[in-house]
Order: structure tokens, then C-alpha cells, then sequence
């Protein structure tokens, strides 16, 4: 099996600290229900620059990362699918990519 990475991009601030605890929980059941799939829960991303060669980007350009993931599928049609429930697509999107190996 492959791994592959969810790259959340956009998304916003609950407006009430309830609404952001029942948007957590729903994470959670989300992460939950892919089992052992779920290979690393990842990470929320905190205020990023975006460095190229012509210098430093404020807050990650027009389309900032939000947070990742790691899951584990045999392709990434699979990964799709285990990504669709996720509650972040109410609000922004999730790149997917395959975990390439590096052999030197």
C-alpha cells in the first residue's frame, strides 16, 4: 500500500467556541472511521510565508495550507474516496498526492 498526503488548503476560524468544538468532533469521527488507514493525523498549519526565488510571500499566496495528513490506500482513487467525508470540504479543498519513496 501507498501512502498519500491531504494537503487541506483554505478554510476559517468557527465563529463560536461551540461551533468549533462540534467542527472538531466531526474530525474526529471522520479520522476515526478510516481506521488504521489514517496513518498520521497530522497537523493544523499555523501562519506561513512562502519563499521562491524572488523573495518571501506573506500568509501562503492565493491558496494557503491549512494543515496535512498522511492515510495509507492502494491508490489514489481509494485515497480520494477515504477523503471525501472529511468535514474540511465544507469550507475549503484537500490536495492529494502520493508519498513518493526517495532512493538514492
Amino acid at each position: 500500500m501507498a501512502k498519500y498526503f491531504y494537503a487541506y488548503h483554505g478554510g476559517k476560524k468557527p465563529e463560536t467556541p461551540e461551533a468549533g468544538m462540534e467542527f472538531m468532533n466531526r474530525w474526529r469521527s471522520w479520522m476515526d472511521s478510516l481506521g488504521p488507514a489514517m496513518v498520521d493525523r497530522g497537523y493544523p498549519a499555523g501562519m506561513s510565508k512562502t519563499l521562491s526565488s524572488e523573495g518571501i510571500a506573506d500568509h501562503g499566496g492565493s491558496n494557503p495550507l491549512s494543515g496535512i495528513s498522511i492515510v495509507e490506500a492502494d491508490t489514489i482513487e481509494a485515497a480520494i474516496e477515504m477523503a471525501k467525508g472529511c468535514p474540511h470540504l465544507d469550507h475549503g479543498t484537500i490536495e492529494i498526492a502520493e508519498a513518493m519513496d526517495m532512493e538514492m
